[in-house]
């Protein structure tokens, strides 16, 4: 996540770009201007940034948009963050810690007029604020481009990611940049991918023909129960996947594999998941064949993941308000654990190529919320 947002700092594109595409958008190559008739949209100009760049991180008293803002600070010292969130004694506090250029700045993001106020003299909005599924409007997005906010989120639900996608023309005529699911998987996870397709493309002895993602977590990874809240309404959801370019629907957490994460992770069971990063591979990338699978340790988590998506009702597992009430029960077990299980995170990506290579990319992090930096990515072919 840290790594994309500086990269998207330097990006000089507009519009909304997948973070699938971001290996090109973000090469600091000039773009030509647009027309001047295209940055009038009515919306009131930004005020111009003092003391240093502004960055917003809507989400930033949780864990992901907290460790989105400790990480920026220690990067780019120079910038002033700005947390974003409803909880004012607790987004005070944080901010507190980052020192004198963080401050807070209380916002709701289903609150439109909050919302552009606090995005009025920001030069980046880093929206971390999930869960994302069920969201019906991209209301972060949408009051961006009206106040020509460059922006970034780290959306993991494959119907958002493809609403957004639909503001393109609309923040392209708006000179807004934006990326989005620029998380870690999927971000980190479709760069990969992007860098295996566009690496067997470029030696042009083979086409790519498969790719799958796989996904490991120990416990909760270090991330806090809004992701959690994710995960279990992705259980919600149908997954779908592609098979020799057809779309397939499939149930959520079937197909069990066991794969190998590598040294310090080994062989893990995984699952399907309804994954953004799938549908991006397929439309943007023409890989005719893609799925994507989770798993987690201990391997007790997976039983109950496996037991929800089959034993509750489908429309519970898709009510954001049980699915947040459910959390609060589990949550407290979840941290427990994570005491033991740890934080590791690792990601597979394989791609098969037509004349029987495949290609790899494989990501592990011992401690996922402390720092992306320390991360490690390899990439073989065999």
């Amino acid at each position: 996540m840290i790594t994309l947002t500086l990269l998207y700092m330097q990006a000089q594109s507009k519009g909304i770009i997948a973070a699938m595409g971001m290996v090109r958008a973000c090469m600091p190559v000039p773009l030509p201007a647009l027309p001047a008739a295209a940055h009038s949209t009515g919306a009131a100009e930004k005020k111009p940034s003092r003391g240093g760049l502004r960055v917003l991180v809507l989400g930033g008293t949780g864990r992901v948009g907290w460790s989105t803002a400790t990480a920026l600070s220690k990067l780019r010292p120079d910038l002033r963050i700005l947390i974003g969130g409803r909880n004012r004694e607790k987004g005070k506090s944080l901010a507190s810690k980052l020192g004198k250029r963080s401050e807070f700045v209380q916002v709701d993001i289903h609150d439109p007029s909050m919302l552009e106020a606090a995005l009025y003299g920001a030069d980046l909005v880093v929206h971390a604020a999930g869960p994302f599924q069920r969201e019906d409007k991209c209301t972060v997005l949408e009051a961006a481009i009206s106040t020509k906010t460059p922006y970034i989120d780290v959306c993991d639900d494959a119907d958002y990611s493809w609403r957004a996608k639909g503001f393109h023309e609309q923040a392209k005529a708006s000179g807004v940049p934006a990326i989005i699911t620029a998380g870690i998987c999927p971000g980190v996870s479709n760069v990969m991918a992007a860098e295996l397709v566009h690496a067997a493309r470029r030696e042009k002895a083979s086409e790519p023909e498969r790719l799958r993602f796989f996904y490991y977590i120990a416990g909760s990874g270090g991330v806090g129960p809004t992701t959690l809240a994710s995960s279990f309404l992705l259980l919600g959801e149908d997954v779908i996947v592609y098979n020799k370019g057809k779309e397939r629907k499939l149930k959520p957490y079937s197909g069990s594999l066991n794969i190998d994460f590598g040294k310090g992770v080994g062989k893990k069971d995984v699952y399907l998941l309804n994954l953004p990063e799938v549908k991006s591979t397929f439309k943007i990338l023409s890989v005719p064949t893609v799925s994507a699978r989770f798993g987690s340790d201990p391997f007790f988590w997976n039983w109950g993941m496996h037991t929800f998506a089959t034993f509750l009702p489908t429309e519970s597992l898709r009510d954001k308000n049980k699915v947040l009430k459910l959390v609060e029960l589990v949550d407290p077990i979840v941290r427990t654990i994570d005491v033991i299980a740890g934080e590791c995170v690792a990601m597979r990506v394989v791609l098969e190529h037509s004349n029987g290579q495949n290609s790899v990319g494989l990501f592990t992090h011992e401690k996922l919320s402390v720092r992306l930096c320390s991360s490690r990515i390899h990439f073989n072919n065999y």
